[in-house]
């Protein structure tokens, strides 16, 4: 653990690891829209967490954390 404002190596990696998520649950979202021609309107924040939320389940089956 790293000291108060400040990050070290494995902080890092998890905010890009955290990063990495949302913006393949953000690509996701505009895929499905765009494969099956669906306009999430207002529900697109709900669709976007969810595929974040799947994705983050799926690399916690691939990786060895």
């Amino acid at each position: 653990m790293s000291d108060k404002m400040t990050l070290d190596q494995v902080d890092w990696k998890k905010v890009l690891t955290g990063l990495g998520i949302a913006l393949v649950g953000a690509a996701m979202t505009y895929i499905s829209g765009w494969i099956t021609g669906v306009d999430f309107g207002a529900w697109t924040p709900l669709v976007v967490a969810g595929w974040s939320a799947i994705t983050n389940l799926v690399r916690k089956f691939l990786v060895i954390t």
